[in-house]
C-alpha cells in the first residue's frame, strides 16, 4: 500500500487508472470501516482510503482535538484489506490557505436533525468531501448508511454539481448486541458500553409501533409525535440526554404529512443522544 500525503503526487499514482472507488475515512478505523473498504472492491479498482480529521465539521465544543488518531494501526488493517493508496494529507496539504470557499448544503436538509445540534456541520463534511473528491477523482465512492443524514447530503450535492461519482452505500455493521460500530464508541465506560444498546432497541421499539399503528384507521402525524416523545422519555428515564428521535420520510428526511402516512410513505426514524459525555447516533429503516 502507498501511503501519500500531496495531492500532485497523488494524481500522480492514479493517472490512467479506469474505475477508482474511494472511501473517505477520519481515522481510528473499526470492522465498520474495512467493510467499506470490501465493498468499495465490488465497486473499483484501484481502492483508495483517505484519513484526515477535518477541523471544519467540529463545532467549537466538540471533540477535534481529543479524536482518536490510530494511524499506524489503522494502516496495518487498510493493508491486510488490499487497500491500494492511502491518502493521508495533513492540514497544510489540504487547506494550505484557509478555506474560504465552502460548500452549504439546502437548509432543508443541513440545518435539520443532525444540522440542527451541529451548526455548520455538513458545511464543513460537504467541503472536505468536495476536495477530497477533486483529489482522488473517484469514479465511486462508499458512505455508510450509519450516517444517513450525511449519506443524503453527498448524494445530493453530487447530483446537483453533476459530479462524476456513484455513491454507494454501505449497510451499518453492529457489534453481536447490536451497537452501531463508531469511532466514538471507544469513549464508553464498561457501564456506559452496556447500556449503549438501548438506543438501537428504542429504534426498533418505534418500528415496532410504528407499523402496528400504520394498519390502525386515522393514523397520522399526531400519532409519529406521540411515539417519537414517548421514546426520548424512555432514554431520558435511563440518563441519556437526547437530541432527537425524529421519524422522517426517507427521500427527503422530512416529517410525513397525514395523507403521506395514509400512503405508506417509506420512513427512517433516526436518533442522536448522549451518554455520559458521548453522543451516539443511529437510525433504522422502517
Amino acid at each position: 500500500m502507498k501511503i501519500i500525503s500531496n495531492i500532485q503526487d497523488l494524481r500522480d499514482q492514479l493517472r490512467g487508472q479506469n474505475r477508482v472507488a474511494f472511501v473517505p475515512t477520519m481515522g481510528n478505523l473499526h470492522e465498520g470501516h474495512l467493510s467499506l473498504m470490501r465493498l468499495a472492491r465490488q465497486h473499483g479498482d484501484p481502492v483508495v482510503a483517505s484519513i484526515f480529521v477535518n477541523r471544519l465539521q467540529f463545532g467549537p465544543n466538540e471533540d477535534f482535538d481529543k479524536y482518536p488518531r490510530t494511524f499506524e494501526a489503522d494502516v496495518a488493517k487498510l493493508e491486510k484489506e488490499g487497500v491500494y493508496i492511502l491518502f493521508a494529507p495533513e492540514e497544510k496539504d489540504l487547506y494550505p490557505e484557509p478555506q474560504e470557499y465552502r460548500i452549504e448544503p439546502p437548509h432543508n436538509l443541513g440545518d435539520i436533525l443532525e444540522g440542527e445540534f451541529r451548526p455548520g456541520f455538513f458545511k464543513g463534511v460537504c467541503t472536505v468531501v468536495l476536495k477530497l473528491f477533486s483529489c482522488v477523482q473517484p469514479q465511486a465512492a462508499v458512505f455508510g448508511k450509519k450516517d444517513y443524514q450525511q449519506l443524503m447530503v453527498i448524494r445530493r450535492m453530487c447530483q446537483q454539481l453533476a459530479l462524476p461519482v456513484d455513491i454507494v452505500p454501505a449497510e451499518t455493521v453492529r457489534a453481536d448486541d447490536g451497537l452501531a460500530l463508531s469511532s466514538r464508541n471507544g469513549y464508553l465506560s464498561s457501564s456506559e458500553r452496556a447500556e449503549a444498546i438501548q438506543l438501537i432497541q428504542t429504534l426498533k421499539q418505534v418500528q415496532s409501533e410504528v407499523l402496528d399503528q400504520w394498519q390502525k384507521a386515522g393514523f397520522g402525524a399526531k400519532d409519529i409525535a406521540a411515539i417519537e416523545a414517548q421514546a426520548q422519555e424512555y432514554l431520558r428515564g435511563r440518563g441519556w440526554k437526547p437530541d432527537y428521535v425524529a421519524i422522517r420520510k426517507r427521500r427527503d428526511l422530512l416529517s410525513a404529512s397525514d395523507s403521506e402516512l395514509a400512503q405508506q410513505e417509506a420512513l427512517v426514524v433516526l436518533a442522536a443522544a448522549k451518554l455520559g459525555n458521548t453522543r451516539l447516533i443511529d437510525n433504522l429503516e422502517i
